[in-house]
This record gives structure tokens, C-alpha cells and sequence, in this order.
């Protein structure tokens, strides 16, 4: 054997190997296919089995790209043969060998879902070459093809919920800056249950909610668009405070049907003729207050997560006093969960409070967007979870 000297050229690359499933009765049929196979000059490996049974075992321990199909076995016949086949081995070639007398049998069983036919005693070496090949690329074809129209409505799926999540404020004649921001656990992944909804009230006050649903995925997130749509209408028919977290927790009961599901929310009222900000806390964290000597949590009293203790949930409200001009963000934890560097400690409030402080004056998207990108990276993808991050800026000056 010889070695290609350094800096040669690399030799054609191999031919494919075939993994070929023979379903065949009949011993000298068998062979005769067998022997042809060996005449294709393909590169295979041939299983061959007697009943549809024995094959099953076959098709479920180990890949198979082609199978070559009697349509008169032991335990099935006809062409009802084919989507039996094909429902073992949906993503794989099948080509049905069929005989003399039966002229609409290869028809009829490509309509079936077979990719091709061959007649027994008209099988040829070139010719089984061809149709094995072409009906195996075929079949890859197909689960491509099949692959991205999954992949396409993920992608429609995930902007149909983002919208859900993620909506447009409702702002009249506030002056406040709203910058919010949802990302996924991960690049693939459907968007979890996080929300976020900001809308100003009849009487100028500025309503708003960032909520998490645990768990992930598309049930998490329908929960979490449902809750996010019902705070919005109930929020202008004029609930408030503990009332509407009550509202909102029968809601999510009727919602998650058998689905072991809760939220936690911040329910934020900013009364800029006040100069305050009323907070009412489900299982959720302090929100952050940003002014001119940097930023720090808000004491807030706190209430039980929606959906834990149904009915029996109290939440305390609490009125904090705010500068004449500052900025208070509310997040979810998928912003503080993850990893603050290459050790095992947790970001947690205090990591996100000093990271936070430690970056330079911005305006508010640009600085949401760095300090997700800063936690993103101190994290490395080593925790993944949905983050919700609402940032409300305003000047009374």
C-alpha cells in the first residue's frame, strides 16, 4: 500500500456504502439479487430477511438506506406491503420487486410510497445500479426537504410567539423611554413562557409587567402569551394590584390544564407626577433603580409565585419613591442564573449590580443590549434560559 507524498493530491473520495435491506421469501430470488448486487459494482452491505416481522428488528437496531421489497411475504401482501414499510422506515428508499404477471403492481405501489419498482426476471446489473442510487437520493432529497419545512415553521412559530411575548407598548403622551428585550434559552430552542407588556393608563400613570413561566417550549409559552394578553385587557378595564394578580392566577390555572406550570411576575405602576413607582412581587425579584450614584435594588415586600398556593396567594404592595430622573429595569432570571465566569459561582443580583455599574454611560438600548451580551459571555452557554429585560427610562427635570 502506497502513502500520498506530503502536499499531493488527495485520491477521488470512495464511493457510498449502501446499507441494503432485502425482504424476500423466496431463497432463489434472494440469491439472484444478491448475486446481481455483487455484478452493480456498488459498495453494499446486504441484510435479507423473510417476513416483515424479522425486518422490523432489523430497521429499528441499525441505519438502512435502501430496501428492496417482495410484495407477496408470509405476513403481509400486496401493496399494502409498501406504507407498512414505510411507516417502520419513514426517511428510507424503498424499492418493491415485483413479478411478470403483475403489470399495476410497481404503479400502484409507488403511489404507495414506494420510491421505484423493478420487475423480477427484468433485473440487470446497470439497471439495479441506477434505480438503487437514484431512489436512495431521492429518499435523502425528501427528508431534506421535509427537514427545512420543519425548520420554516419553527422560525414562523417562534416570531408568531414572539409577538405574544414581546408586543408593542401602548404609550399616548408618556415621556418615558421603554426598551425591552426577550432572547431564547438557546439559538434553536421555541421561546420559553418570559413576558413583557407596558402600557400607559387613562390617567398618565405607566402600567407595566414582566412575567415567567417555568418551564420551556411551546406550553410555557402559550401560557405566557395568554397571561401577557389577559394582564394587558384587564390592566385597561381598570384591575389593579393584588386584584389583578388574582385574576391573572385563575387565568393560568384554567390555562395549564394537567401541566405542572407557575409564574412569577412583577406588577409595576410609574406615577411620574408622584414621583413613584408601585410594585406588587409574585415570587418575583426586586427590580433594579438606576440614578446618578449608580444602580441598586428596590426593597419590595414580596408574594407567592402564581399558580403555587392557588387562592391563598396575598401580595403586599409597595410604593417606592423615585428621583426626578433615573431608570428602574425589571428581568427575569434567565439574566442572573447563569455563570459569572469560569468557576461554579452564579452571577445572582449582586454579579449583575456590579457588572451593571461597571459599564459605561450609555443610552438605554445599547446598554441593555451590553449587559446581556456581558452575562452571555461571562456565562460561555454554560446555562441556558429564556431572559426577559424591560428598562424604563424618564427625565422630570
Amino acid at each position: 500500500m502506497t502513502t500520498p507524498a506530503a502536499g499531493s493530491p488527495a485520491g477521488p473520495p470512495p464511493d457510498p456504502l449502501y446499507r441494503i435491506l432485502l425482504i424476500e421469501d423466496d431463497p432463489a430470488d434472494a440469491l439472484l439479487v444478491e448475486e446481481i448486487l455483487h455484478d452493480t459494482g456498488l459498495r453494499f452491505e446486504l441484510t435479507t430477511r423473510t417476513t416483515l416481522a424479522h425486518a422490523r428488528a432489523v430497521i429499528a437496531a441499525s441505519e438502512v438506506d435502501c430496501i428492496l421489497l417482495d410484495l407477496h411475504l408470509p405476513d403481509v401482501s400486496g401493496t399494502g406491503a409498501v406504507p407498512a414499510v414505510r411507516e417502520l422506515a419513514p426517511h428510507t428508499a424503498v424499492i418493491v420487486l415485483t413479478g411478470l404477471s403483475e403489470k399495476q403492481a410497481g404503479s400502484e405501489a409507488m403511489a404507495a410510497g414506494a420510491q421505484d419498482y423493478l420487475v423480477k426476471g427484468r433485473v440487470e446489473a446497470e439497471l439495479l445500479h441506477r434505480t438503487i442510487r437514484y431512489a436512495v437520493y431521492r429518499s435523502r432529497t425528501e427528508r431534506v426537504a421535509v427537514e427545512a419545512e420543519k425548520a420554516r415553521l419553527r422560525v414562523a412559530e417562534n416570531a408568531r410567539l414572539e409577538r405574544g411575548l414581546l408586543p408593542q407598548p401602548i404609550l399616548d403622551t408618556s415621556t418615558v423611554t421603554v426598551t425591552n428585550r426577550y432572547l431564547p434559552g438557546s439559538e434553536r430552542a421555541l421561546l420559553g413562557g418570559d413576558f413583557v407588556d407596558v402600557v400607559e393608563g387613562d390617567d398618565g400613570r405607566l402600567h407595566a409587567v414582566v412575567g415567567d413561566v417555568s418551564g420551556h417550549g411551546p406550553d410555557a409559552a402559550a401560557v405566557g402569551v395568554c397571561l401577557r394578553i389577559a394582564w394587558r385587557a384587564l390592566i385597561l378595564a381598570g384591575h389593579r394590584g393584588a386584584e389583578l394578580l388574582h385574576l391573572m392566577e385563575r387565568i393560568l390555572i384554567a390555562e395549564r390544564g394537567s401541566l405542572p406550570l407557575f409564574a412569577t411576575c412583577t406588577l409595576l405602576t410609574l406615577d411620574q407626577r408622584a414621583s413613584t413607582a408601585t410594585l406588587h412581587l409574585a415570587g418575583h425579584h426586586e427590580p433594579l433603580l438606576t440614578t446618578a450614584e449608580g444602580t441598586r435594588e428596590v426593597a419590595a415586600e414580596h408574594g407567592i409565585a402564581l399558580g403555587i398556593a392557588p387562592n391563598l396567594g396575598a401580595w403586599p404592595a409597595t410604593v417606592a419613591p423615585l428621583p426626578a430622573t433615573g431608570a428602574l429595569t425589571v428581568y427575569t432570571d434567565g439574566l442572573t442564573e447563569g455563570y459569572s465566569g469560569a468557576g461554579i459561582e452564579r452571577l445572582g443580583a449582586e454579579g449583575l449590580l456590579d457588572l451593571i455599574n461597571s459599564l459605561p454611560p450609555t443610552d438605554p438600548g445599547a446598554h441593555v443590549d451590553r449587559l446581556i451580551k456581558e452575562t452571555q459571555a461571562l456565562n460561555a452557554g454554560r446555562h441556558t434560559d429564556d431572559l426577559a429585560v424591560l428598562r424604563l427610562d424618564w427625565d422630570n427635570r
